[in-house]
């Protein structure tokens, strides 16, 4: 089957975010689209930056760049799609992961279950690169897509994140389970993180800012963990647990 070009590449929206995409040499930048109407310096200094570096320039309506952005209020009639060349299916993800034969490599990876705001998005998925994990599961509904804010939140590097995709939280625990993982939800019931004994593959997920785990996520987990907290803190922000625990799972991968 034909991956999505959603799976494959960063849509960056905007004036600024596609000429610093293009500006930055690391980066592979499949095409730019711009609007028909859309006129300018700035977009003058797009038009040369992607002559020379041989990105091709397809021009649309201000309409389909709107569609093709996903945003109707920031486009700025441009946007680049970049290539993300860590990020797969979870399903490619698992079979490179089997392909040894053995089925027993070890592998952590972080499961996003309806995180909402894009910087919380962005802040794990720097966390999440930073600590070596194998992969950070973005599910295509539920939580933002990787847009200029995420990019943003993450400093960049949600471009060279080894992002997971599937179509829902629930979908993408259940394809994790049954590639060897154990997946356990991170909630203030469960038992601490820091304590607990790990499989060789795990999952940990987080959930909503507001309401935590999803009933349907909360089904195909396995069990429950929670970061201990003293002080009388109740909880950390989405982000901060997301750093906890990828840096927990660093640990324990290097004893």
């Amino acid at each position: 089957m034909a991956r999505s070009p959603k799976d494959t590449f960063i849509t960056v929206y905007g004036r600024k975010p596609v000429q610093e995409a293009l500006d930055d040499a690391d980066l592979h930048v499949d095409k730019v689209v711009l609007a028909d109407d859309a006129r300018g310096e700035p977009v003058r200094a797009i038009l040369a930056a992607a002559r020379a570096r041989g990105v091709p320039v397809q021009r649309a309506t201000a309409h389909r760049v709107k569609v093709l952005a996903g945003n109707g209020r920031h486009d700025q009639g441009v946007l680049a799609d970049v290539v993300a060349p860590r990020m797969q299916p979870v399903d490619e993800f698992l079979a490179a992961l089997n392909s040894s034969g053995l089925g027993n490599d070890p592998a952590a990876v972080l499961v996003l279950d309806g995180v909402t705001n894009p910087a919380n998005v962005g802040m794990v998925l720097r966390s999440a690169t930073a600590a070596g994990l194998d992969g950070v599961l973005l599910p295509r509904r539920g939580v933002p897509a990787i847009d200029p804010l995420v990019v943003k939140a993450s400093a960049g590097v949600a471009f060279r994140a080894p992002v997971l995709r599937a179509a829902t939280a629930e979908e993408g625990c259940a394809a994790l389970r049954d590639g060897g993982f154990t997946v356990l939800g991170l909630h203030a019931s469960g038992a601490s993180l820091l304590d607990a004994e790990l499989p060789r593959r795990v999952a940990l997920v987080l959930g909503n800012e507001t309401d935590g785990l999803s009933a349907g996520v909360r089904e195909v987990c396995d069990g429950l963990l929670a970061i201990p907290m003293e002080g009388g803190v109740e909880s950390l922000n989405v982000a901060s647990a997301g750093a906890v625990a990828a840096f927990e799972l660093r640990r324990r991968r290097r004893r």
